[in-house]
């Protein structure tokens, strides 16, 4: 199953800013921290600290967020069912992106190793 270019579309022009507290709420119920949210988004994005920041106070959307990223190129064995779509079979790129962040919080609020979240050998 695809996401339908509306689904796609949504996602595009969500801001990371308004999703990220979620994403912050997910993984501190669970005991992790802060730290290892941004930890877990760097890898994936390249992002440094300043960078991060600065996207979530300038509210961009899911399309400027992932524009800006240097994708890791681990990500690709990021796999697995998240929103009911599997992550690597997703075909739009972007869409795929947001899914793979998705994935990776759940890892992270789900007390996965940070190892195996970062896909280190």
């Amino acid at each position: 199953m695809q996401p339908s270019d509306t689904h796609n579309n949504r996602i595009a022009k969500m801001s990371f800013a308004s999703v990220y507290p979620f994403y912050l709420a997910k993984v501190e119920k669970k005991g992790r921290t802060k730290e290892e949210l941004h930890l877990v988004i760097r890898w994936l994005t390249g992002f440094d600290e300043a960078k991060l920041q600065e996207l979530i106070r300038d509210k961009v959307n899911f399309e400027t967020f992932f524009q800006h990223a240097s994708l890791n190129p681990n990500a690709r064995l990021i796999k697995g069912l998240i929103c009911g779509y599997r992550v690597e079979d997703i075909e739009n790129p972007l869409t795929q992106q947001a899914r793979y962040l998705d994935k990776l919080v759940d890892e992270l609020a789900k007390g996965k190793d940070m190892k195996k979240i970062m896909r280190a050998p």
